[in-house]
C-alpha cells in the first residue's frame, strides 16, 4: 500500500509517525512522510526532520521525506493526488468532555476534501 503520512510537529503527529512507521515496516508499505507547516508545533521543521530520521533508522525503514510549504491541508491533498497514494495518515483529534472527537483544522480539511482513504491516529 502506498501511504502518505502528514506531520506537523504536534504530539499527535509524532504519535502518528511512530505508528505509521511501525505499520509500514510490518506490512511492507511504501511510505512517504510529508512535513507540513504548523504554527502550533513544538518542533521546528529541522528538528522534526531529524526526529523522522531517527524513527526510521530505529526500525531500519527507508521512506521518502518531503517538506511542504503553504496551506498544509491543500498541500497534502495535492501531493496525495499527484502521487496516487492509497491512503493518507494524520495525527489528531481530541476527545471533548462530552466524548466527541474534536479535530484540528488540518485534519478536518483533509478528511472533508480527500479523494482517498484517510486514517486518523489519536
Amino acid at each position: 500500500m502506498k501511504t502518505l503520512l502528514g506531520i506537523g510537529g504536534s504530539e499527535d503527529s509524532l504519535r502518528a509517525l511512530e505508528q505509521a512507521v511501525e505499520r509500514a515496516k510490518e506490512a511492507g508499505d511504501e511510505l512517504t512522510i510529508a512535513i507540513v507547516e504548523n504554527p502550533d508545533a513544538s518542533l521546528s521543521k529541522a528538528e522534526l526532520r531529524k526526529r523522522v530520521g531517527e524513527v526510521l533508522d530505529a526500525v531500519e525503514l527507508e521512506a521518502e521525506i518531503r517538506t511542504l510549504s503553504g496551506h498544509p491541508g491543500s498541500q497534502l491533498l495535492e501531493l496525495a493526488e499527484r502521487g496516487s497514494y492509497d491512503r493518507i495518515v494524520l495525527g489528531g483529534g481530541e476527545t471533548s468532555p462530552l466524548g466527541k472527537v474534536q479535530l484540528g483544522s488540518i485534519s478536518e480539511f483533509v478528511l472533508l476534501n480527500a479523494r482517498t482513504t484517510v486514517t486518523l491516529i489519536r
